[in-house]
């Protein structure tokens, strides 16, 4: 097993790792030697499917905006779980992150001044979210991948996935890879790192997100001993398109879409009268299925998903196409519908991963629920969890968030790597047993297709730990994963061959499913209250008394530990959650 060394190690290639990486390159002069790894091409990581656009206070006098109110809105939209000095750190910088990516390249859409553009999100006071039409995350991508490509110091190592995290002594070492057009495993041995996979939605079959988003960075974290946080809270978009489950980008309501369902009636009157379509999410995504529960839906045919209907038809054919351009490719293309002329049939979907890998408020990875940390480690982005979405997130947070946290990670890095001049050894018998993982996996002989497991769990998913849980389904899902995880290990890989052996990929990532799908569930099912995006039917109410806590998740020698953290409040007390 070949060993590789660099000085930074970068897992993901969105928004937060590119960033990470100028940053870092940027604060170091370009001293230090940088690899990112990525399962896919750089250019196809989820992040370009970011449709809406990035939140940030950037004309605070003509808009009468402030970041202390950017910081309300969202600590109300966390339903208070958010860790209000990590808002308050969001909120400060995300106006200097606009501005950068204004400099590398962005197309920003702008008026007639000049200024950037901004539109409404569903939580937020003030409209504040810049955007390039409906394509955010790909212009934002591509001026990052131009930046990064020209960086003489960051190698991008494209379609190699990372299959384990190894810590020794609460110090990061490398991260064992398998190149997938070679079928070839090496060890990235580094004196940092910084993981930004992203998010996990892929646990469930109606979601919104690619096929690749299945949380690995999050699942080597957990394997590896190291605590997650706040699991149990998945976003459920409301408005993805059915069947399919694509994205319609908050962006529709924000341009003005209306929710009708089978009635003809804007129900969201009943649910969210000031803020209607442009609630937060979780109250959207409750309203929706509640009106489909009362029998005020409708019910696809083909796959039989019920949904209610999105109305775009009174925006124009000029606001659409100026602003919403790729919204209406998507139906058409998709579904043969043109939103200028009909009704979108939408659901929610899940969407992100409030949760993730436990970090303090720099995204230093943190050890146990205390303050020890990793040594050499960060985790940014939707993986890591610092918390500022708490419960629920805002729509176009998340971009801030990344690009936020990429500077704070890769600015670190780079101070870090000038004070530690430590390194990592690693012995034989390590090398060759990470080695031998991807052996042993190969020569599996086992009777159980890998496909049918991962069919299996996000079936379960989807009907035990959707919008609105109850216990009983809850502690189904549990049993289930557990029989899954079980027959993992009577699994077999068909493809025995190193090139592009895609299904072992698979095999690697639904493994990653199984260990986050556990962990969800877990967390759900000791949450007795109604916080954000986690409802239960028998906890209708939020607690503020016994929950206002943040749920800690960890590998034990018998299965799983769940310990608490305290909610950091700097400045806004909990307070009744009204729209």
């Amino acid at each position: 097993m070949e060993t590789l060394d660099f000085d930074l190690t970068i897992l993901g290639s969105g928004i937060a790792g590119l960033t990470a990486a100028i940053h870092a390159t940027n604060a170091s002069k370009g001293n230090i030697k940088i690899a990112i790894i990525t399962k896919l091409h750089a250019m196809r990581s989820h992040s370009v499917s970011a449709e809406g656009g990035i939140s940030g206070v950037l004309y605070p006098d003509e808009t009468n905006d402030s970041t202390e109110l950017h910081a309300y809105d969202t600590i109300k939209g966390s339903d208070y779980l958010a860790d209000q000095d990590a808002v308050e750190l969001l909120v400060k910088n995300a106006p200097t992150e606009v501005r950068f990516f204004d400099h590398i390249g962005v197309s920003w859409n702008r008026d007639d001044k000049s200024h950037i553009q901004q539109r409404a999100f569903g939580g937020m006071s003030i409209p504040r979210t810049a955007f390039a039409a409906d394509k955010t995350g790909f212009f934002m991508m591509r001026a990052l991948y131009d930046e990064v490509s020209s960086m003489k110091n960051v190698s991008i190592f494209h379609e190699h996935f990372a299959y384990s995290l190894i810590v020794e002594r609460k110090k990061f070492v490398g991260f064992s890879v398998i190149d997938l057009a070679t079928g070839s495993s090496s060890l990235f041995k580094a004196k940092t790192a910084i993981i930004a996979t992203g998010g996990a939605s892929r646990l469930y079959n109606f979601t919104t997100t690619a096929h690749s988003t299945t949380g690995d960075g999050i699942a080597l974290a957990y394997k590896a001993g190291l605590p997650l946080k706040d699991m149990e809270f998945v976003q459920f978009h409301p408005t993805a398109l059915v069947p399919n489950g694509i994205l319609i980008t908050e962006a529709a309501r924000g341009e003005g879409g209306y929710l009708l369902n089978s009635k003809g009636e804007r129900f969201m009157e009943k649910y969210a009268k000031s803020k209607m379509e442009l609630a937060p999410r979780d109250i959207v995504s409750r309203a929706i299925i509640s009106e489909i529960k009362a029998g005020n839906g409708f019910k696809h045919e083909g796959s039989g998903l019920e949904y209610i209907n999105l109305d775009l038809t009174h925006l124009g054919e000029k606001i659409i196409n100026e602003r919403l351009p790729m919204i209406k490719e998507i139906a058409q293309k998709s579904i043969n519908l043109n939103p200028v002329k009909e009704l979108l049939p939408v659901r929610p979907a899940a969407h992100f991963t409030m949760g993730g890998i436990n970090t303090d408020i720099f995204g230093r990875v943190l050890a146990d629920e205390e303050k020890d940390f990793v040594k050499g480690l960060w985790a940014i982005g939707e993986c890591g969890c610092v918390s500022v979405h708490g419960s629920n997130r805002l729509g176009s947070n998340s971009l801030s968030q990344c690009s936020v946290w990429g500077r704070i990670a890769g600015n670190a890095v780079a101070k870090y790597l000038e004070l530690d001049k430590s390194s990592n050894s690693t012995s034989n018998e390590l090398l060759k047993s990470e080695e031998r993982k991807i052996l042993n996996l190969l020569e599996k002989k086992g009777n159980t297709n890998p496909y049918f497991i991962k069919s299996e769990l996000q079936k379960t998913m989807d009907e035990n730990l959707y919008v609105y849980r109850n216990r009983e389904d809850m502690m189904r899902a549990r049993r289930r994963i557990a029989d899954l995880k079980e027959a993992f290990k009577d699994i077999y890989i068909q493809d025995k061959g190193k090139i592009f052996n895609t299904n072992l990929r698979d095999v690697l990532e639904i493994e990653n499913l199984l260990e986050l799908a556990e962990a969800v569930t877990a967390c759900a099912i000791n949450r007795r209250e109604s916080r954000g995006a986690h409802s239960v039917i028998e906890h209708p109410r939020r607690d503020d008394v016994n929950w206002l806590k943040h749920t800690i998740i960890y590998k034990t020698g018998n299965g799983t530990g769940i310990a608490y953290a305290p909610v950091r409040i700097t400045h806004w007390k909990p307070e009744p959650r009204v729209y």
